[in-house]
Formats: C-alpha cells, structure tokens, sequence
C-alpha cells in the first residue's frame, strides 16, 4: 500500500517527455508559451546530442510531429529530436508575427521582433538547456511557412533544415529564396508542398517557388517538392510531416536492401571505406554522431564474402573495435577472415579469444566455441 502512495504522489511530468512553460521574452515584451518536446533516451543517454526542430504553429503541430518522429525513431528510420514548438493561438498572433512591409518584403517591426525572438532568445535558451546537436530545423504552415524563409536571408543561416507547407509568401519570396539558396556555402534541406486542392493564389506562388530552386545547380541544396493530390490547404499538414522528415533525414536510415543491392554489393573493392563515408557524411551534414549499427557490419561483411574481398575482413575488424570494444565483434570479423583465407590456427584463437568478450547482436560465446571446435577438428585433420 505506501508503494502504491508512493508512485501517486510522484509527479506525472517524471515520466512525460512533453513540457509547455511560459517564456518571458524581451524582443515581443511579453511571455510565449512554448512545447518542449524530448526524445524517450533524453534522460538514459547524458552525452548523446540531439537535433533540434523548431515548430511555428505549435499548438497544432507539435503533436503530428512528435508521433511522426517518434515512429521514425522507434525503427531506427529517424534520429532522436528535441522538438520546440511556439504557440501562436491568440487572436492574429500568427499574422503579427509573420509580418512584413510589403514595399520590401522583409520582416515588420512585429516580424521582426519575432525573427529576434527566435533566433537570439529562444534557440540560446534551448542550447543552454539542453544537449542540441549543430543541426537545426524550422518548419511552419500557411504565412508561418512564408516567414520562415527569412532565415535563409542570413549571409549565415542558422537553420539547415526548411519545412514550408503550402507558404504564404512575403514580397518577391519567389525569387529571393532562389537567390540565396544559390549563394549558400553549406549544405541546406528545403521541403515545401501543396495540394490541388489549397488556395489557388497560393498554387501559383508556391509553383513558381519550385520551377525556380529546380534550375539551381548548387549541390548543397537538397530540395523537394510535393504536390498532393486531393489535399486541401490543411489536410496536405499530414501528408507533408513524414515525406519532410524523411528527405532531411534520408543519410540517418541503416543501410537497405535496395542500398546494398545497389550501391554496395556492386563495388569492386572499398566496402568498408563505404560504411566509414556513410557515417562521416551523417555526421558532416546532420550533425549526428552515432556508433556504426550492427545491421550494417553485417551488411558490409555480407558484401565482402559475396566478392571474396575477404582481406577486407581486417579493416572491418578495425572498425568494430573502434566502436564496440569490449565486444567480440573485431575478432569475429578477424576469425572470419583467417579462416575463409585458409589460416585455421590463427582463425581458432580470434574465435577462442571472441568467446571471451561480450555478445553483441546476433554474435554469441556458444557460436564463438562452435567456430573454435570446428577450426580445431579441421586443424586436427590436417
């Protein structure tokens, strides 16, 4: 019974990732309520960093992305992301916020007391506060959409990632997010959408937006553009979520099928200088520092016996003891090695020495001794 009081009095928010507070904010001399939303691991990994989505339109938002990004995250498909999220429900909050002078089309004073607010009040609370990897998007819905686009203006933005859905431009947008994209020095994710059933003076902005960025040719830009068929101007919300997330974080999924197929299986040589790049690249682009999955080892030792590169074998063991040392997994992939290579002594005392270190994945100490005793019967044979 004083253990069933006990678990009562604690609070609910020990075990909920979800917090909405007031932020007292200096640019808009009042407080905003914002939704902070954190990953399941915050707590468990306390060096592990994590992206940062900013949502305008966080009353309405916040929720199809979090369950978007926790799905994502429960197969792996997705990283782990802080999400923010700005509540902008009261009465013309949003318009304000977004304003801009239509002669120039840049921010107004109310707009941009907001762009300040988010940029030098917000994101440094949140940076403070939190464990933020250098990867930060933005994303919005109608004129948020529109506004959103003003960080691209930044000689250096400090967003990478832009989720625009069915936008409403501010003046000359169409052209200006072209020409800044085409400056751009580092690599950037732009995502917008449309349904043909959203507000025809929209379609045509947005439209002309996308016959524009598809005739950049700078090769930092990765950019799509979806227009949904029968969507309206809100439904296209839940359509866009998940086709965004997955263009930004396309480089974070394990390696498929159809990747190794296609890309790996096929090479001559360099199967594990693939997997090293692929890692690098994430961790280059998204800011992502993870160890190299399992399934990918395995996927890269599977590319190395179907071409026979077994000297590869060593490199891969190299890698598998940088990630995972104190598993048998590098000596296993010597073991492996040694013996397709027709060394049977030295292929028996990586796999004897393999069974005494930790199991990981599918590797076990009873298929270390299995490998051990054949190497030795076939070694007693000869």
């Amino acid at each position: 019974m004083k253990k069933l009081i006990l678990f009562l009095l604690i609070p609910l928010s020990v075990f909920s990732q979800k917090t909405t507070m007031s932020f007292d904010s200096n640019a808009l001399g009042e407080s905003r309520e914002i939704t902070i939303g954190l990953p399941p691991s915050f707590e468990k990994n306390p060096n592990k960093k994590y992206p940062l989505l900013i949502l305008l339109d966080g009353e309405y938002l916040f929720d199809p992305f979090y369950g978007a990004l926790n799905y994502g995250a429960y197969w792996d498909d997705l990283p782990e992301t802080i999400i923010v999220a700005i509540s902008q429900n009261k009465k013309n909050e949003r318009a304000t916020d977004s304003g801009f002078k239509s002669e120039n089309g840049l921010p107004s004073e109310t707009g941009a007391n907001f762009f300040e607010f988010i940029g030098s009040e917000l994101i440094p609370f949140i940076e403070k506060k939190y464990r933020i990897a250098p990867f930060s998007i933005i994303a919005g819905h109608d004129v948020t959409a529109g506004f959103l686009n003003f960080f691209l203006y930044k000689e250096n933005p400090i967003f990478r990632g832009y989720i625009s859905m069915s936008p409403e431009f501010a003046t000359d947008m169409e052209t200006r997010i072209p020409e800044k994209l085409a400056a751009i020095k580092q690599s950037v994710y732009y995502y917008q959408s449309n349904g043909d059933g959203d507000i025809k003076k929209l379609q045509e902005a947005i439209k002309k937006l996308d016959t524009n960025i598809k005739l950049l040719k700078n090769p930092l830009v990765n950019y799509k553009f979806d227009d949904f068929k029968g969507a309206s101007h809100y439904s296209l919300v839940l359509h866009s979520i998940p086709n965004a997330l997955y263009q930004i974080f396309d480089s974070y999924k394990p390696i498929s099928s159809a990747e190794y197929s296609e890309k790996i299986a096929v090479l001559q040589s360099g199967y594990v200088d693939y997997l090293v790049n692929r890692y690098d690249n994430l961790s280059k682009n998204l800011g992502i520092n993870i160890p190299i999955r399992i399934n990918d080892f395995i996927a890269i030792e599977a590319a190395i016996l179907k071409n026979k590169a077994y000297p590869e074998l060593d490199k891969l063991a190299e890698l598998a003891k940088k990630n995972y040392p104190k598993s048998m997994l590098a000596d296993y992939e010597l073991g492996l090695m040694y013996e397709k290579m027709g060394d049977l002594k030295k292929a028996l005392k990586s796999y004897q020495k393999a069974s005494q270190l930790d199991e990981i994945g599918n590797l076990t100490k009873d298929m270390m001794m299995e490998k051990y005793d054949d190497m030795k019967s076939q070694t007693a044979k000869k």
